[in-house]
């Protein structure tokens, strides 16, 4: 279906990515949507930020199959639907590995600073609402993850947040899959050697991306060590089997479902909170929201959770339920 707003891709170069440890590119192709009307008269327009999922790329939002809603079709429909119209913009967190969770880590790079630097790039260079007040942020997966992890860091750059099937309470999204994860690193003889293969390997096997989506990518992310001899820490040792008790903590200083309380205030002051999962989430995220939906009840933050009857794949058409809120709570 053609759009009616535009997408322009832009070649961003990051300050914050210059020189990271895995030698990946620090230019990426942004996409920025444009809703219709931008091209006419002077008007500015708020901005959400949109965090792709492990695996995925920014310019993977583009492009998706007949049946499947990618991103700037989503902003479309709800603009066409009455939405107010914003601007899109789609940073990209991708590694050699598969992904970032788009945090700041000396194993993988600076890429929370990343997302900070580009807001500043993008108000430079579009006609956005310059403020926290008109920022929003959102995500799927890793993505829904990042949204959630960054909003709550930074309620100075963001003011909305929104969170499909994010990667929630650590416990039951990763710890579970670690065992699974040390058998498959074992095979390949080690972590040097699997992470060797895996560089190697012109199709990845299923086996692999599970390790790294689960434990070997999200160790790069929450436990990196620049003293360990890969740059980063596993939660569980590979001899054994058994769960490394300080590199868990480490974990879960990160996990919105540990850490919300000292977030409290942050979150009270976004104009809006949006949470989806399916209940049938293989990487078993609806426990996640269910949990996090709790934790802010109980701490009074306003939001909202819906849960429906789907799995953690293809579910696209639920973006247009955080769109069409993020864009009326930060046009005002």
């Amino acid at each position: 279906m053609a759009l009616a707003g535009r997408v322009v891709i832009e070649d961003i170069e990051s300050v914050a990515l210059r020189g990271n440890p895995l030698n990946d590119p620090s230019t990426r192709r942004i996409p920025v949507y444009l809703p219709p009307g931008y091209d006419e008269g002077t008007r500015r327009y708020p901005v959400v930020y949109w965090l792709h999922g492990f695996t995925g790329a920014a310019v993977g939002q583009l492009y998706f199959g007949p049946w499947v809603l990618s991103v700037p079709e989503a902003a479309d429909r709800v603009i066409r639907d009455g939405a107010p119209p914003a601007i899109v913009v789609m940073p990209d967190g991708w590694t050699t590995y598969g992904g970032s969770q788009f945090l700041n880590s000396s194993a993988n790079g600076r890429y929370e600073d990343a997302v900070r630097e580009l807001t500043g790039v993008i108000d430079a260079k579009y006609r956005t609402l310059a403020s926290r007040e008109h920022r929003g942020i959102s995500g799927k997966s890793s993505g829904g993850y990042g949204a959630v992890i960054l909003g709550m860091r930074h309620p100075d750059v963001f003011g909305g947040i929104a969170c499909h099937s994010g990667d929630i309470y650590f416990e039951a999204c990763y710890r579970i899959f670690f065992w699974d994860a040390v058998d498959t690193i074992r095979r390949h003889g080690g972590l040097g050697a699997f992470l060797e293969a895996f560089r190697q390997s012109p199709k990845k096997t299923e086996a692999m991306v599970r390790t790294l989506g689960t434990t070997v990518a999200m160790a790069m992310a929450y436990s990196p060590n620049p003293r360990s001899p890969h740059g980063f820490d596993l939660p569980v040792d590979l001899e054994t089997g058994r769960l490394n008790d300080e590199v868990w903590a480490r974990w879960l200083s990160w996990d919105p479902a540990h850490v919300v309380d000292q977030h409290a205030d942050a979150l009270r002051a976004m104009r809006m909170i949006y949470l989806d999962c399916g209940s049938r989430d293989q990487f078993h995220s609806h426990h996640g929201h269910r949990i996090l939906h709790e934790r802010l009840t109980r701490l009074a933050i306003s939001h909202e959770y819906h849960e429906f009857d789907d799995d953690h794949s293809a579910t696209n058409y639920r973006y247009v339920e955080s769109f069409r809120r993020l864009f009326q709570s930060l046009q005002r």
